[in-house]
């Protein structure tokens, strides 16, 4: 049996995820247009800058005023601008994400012309909060958004 291509795309972000040097969260995201891979991304800092296992192995990095971490770019925002950095248009293409958007991240696939998101897992179930703002933005400005209920299998 062939697998799907939501599924290749959703095992690879992943995969991805446990590329990031994060210790509180991992995750990962692949930009697609139609079958093909336009760009991959995980959470992290800017590269270059350090890594939050290695420089702050045992509490992570500092925290923002929301208690997100303050110095780590999200795995989408690497993915959108690793492809916009390299001439990519992104109108029309979808986005595979291992945890949903937060509220700026949904911005920017907005602002982007990203049509449709596949994510794995809640964001608000992550933060502890009622409702994925990100998700909810999406919708509200006709952006395609499904969570992935697939298992994916592990070879």
């Amino acid at each position: 049996m062939r697998p799907a291509f939501d599924d290749i795309f959703m095992e690879l972000a992943q995969n991805l995820a446990r590329r990031s040097h994060c210790i509180k969260a991992q995750v990962g995201a692949v930009l697609t247009k139609d079958t093909r891979i336009i760009s991959i991304g995980y959470n992290g800092p800017p590269s270059g800058t350090h890594n939050c296992d290695e420089e702050f192995p045992e509490v992570g990095c500092p925290r923002d005023s929301k208690g997100s971490c303050s110095l780590a770019l999200h795995a989408e925002q690497n993915a959108i601008l690793y492809a916009v950095k390299n001439g990519a248009n992104l109108e029309g293409t979808t986005l595979y994400v291992t945890l949903s958007p937060c509220i700026a991240c949904a911005r920017v696939i907005y602002t982007m012309k990203i049509k449709r998101v596949i994510y794995l897992d809640s964001y608000a179930d992550y933060k502890g909060i009622g409702v994925d703002e990100g998700v909810e933005f999406l919708r509200k400005f006709g952006v395609q958004v499904e969570r992935f209920h697939k298992l994916v299998e592990q070879a």
